[in-house]
């Protein structure tokens, strides 16, 4: 019996050692280091994830601005004056302007309103309604506010700029054609058939010649591939350049702002009253800074936002 009980004491006795010697590994493989080392849960896709960019904003008026992003282009018409003159029955010396065709690079990004200044937009800002009572205008607060000087405009943009503490103004001329072309070449920013005009415009053949003599509410036609609306007609907007007719020869490639000094200011885009040949993406106009005109508006861009 003796001997039996020995036997029992030193299996116990190993079996207890065995035992240590598994709760020490357990010590030693701790939760908390196995926890460290799983690896980190995937992100919800249903969960918001930051952005370092939006592509759409509205600001505190309710102006809509989407996010051009920086780039190159060729500026400029791709046809000779004696095309588009053929093109549009039109007279060559018109379009000199528009040459020679030449790479111009946006080297920022910025913010662009979808649409022109509208007349409620503008009121809000300014409290005044310079259209009024004036002639070839249709009242609304989503029709582009007209009657507007390019000194009217800066002032605006310098009032809103107040506001919201963001700096906001007219496009370059060379920011507006980027914008208008979208990245197309074609004479139009949806390509070069003129009968589409139409889908994309207000312009002398669905508003002047019947009798539809006014601005238009904007938005109502097809964007371009940017999402800008009434790039091609309704109003001609108002950039921050001087004109220079032969400013496109000495033109610098990058971040071009026109000519130092001038008479007159640029305007783009062509109008309800005038013809398909000057909503071309590449037409050019001028216009008085101190004057305005019942198809004469603008739409801004914000730099910082």
């Amino acid at each position: 019996m003796e001997h039996k009980t020995s036997q029992e004491k030193a299996s116990f006795y190993r079996q207890f050692q065995q035992v240590i010697q598994v709760l020490g590994l357990l010590m030693i493989f701790s939760p908390t280091v196995c926890l460290a080392e799983e690896p980190s849960p995937e992100p919800n896709p249903s969960s918001p994830q930051p952005s370092s960019e939006k592509k759409l904003i509205t600001n505190s008026i309710g102006m809509k601005l989407v996010k051009i992003p920086a780039g190159d282009f060729l500026m400029g018409s791709s046809k000779s004056t004696a095309e588009i003159a053929r093109l549009f029955d039109s007279n060559a010396e018109y379009f000199e302007d528009e040459h020679p065709k030449h790479r111009v690079r946006i080297s920022k990004p910025f913010y662009m309103t979808t649409t022109e200044v509208t007349q409620g937009q503008w009121r809000t800002v300014m409290g005044t309604e310079p259209w009024k009572g004036k002639r070839l205008v249709k009242d609304g607060d989503n029709h582009s506010a007209t009657y507007v000087s390019w000194e009217d405009a800066m002032k605006f943009c310098r009032k809103l700029s107040q506001k919201e503490g963001k700096k906001y103004r007219l496009p370059t001329e060379a920011e507006w054609e980027y914008a208008c072309r979208a990245g197309s070449t074609t004479m139009f920013s949806f390509g070069e058939d003129a009968n589409h005009l139409g889908d994309y415009a207000w312009y002398n053949k669905n508003a002047f010649n019947i009798d539809k003599r006014y601005v238009h509410r904007v938005g109502l036609k097809k964007a371009n591939a940017f999402g800008l609306y009434d790039m091609h007609g309704n109003v001609w907007e108002w950039c921050s350049d001087w004109y220079s007719e032969d400013y496109y020869g000495k033109s610098p490639t990058a971040d071009p702002g026109g000519p130092s000094y001038g008479f007159s200011r640029v305007l783009r885009g062509g109008s309800w009253y005038r013809g398909a040949e000057e909503s071309r993406s590449a037409s050019r106009r001028s216009f008085n800074p101190e004057m305005g005109a019942s198809s004469y508006g603008f739409r801004i861009v914000c730099e910082l936002y």
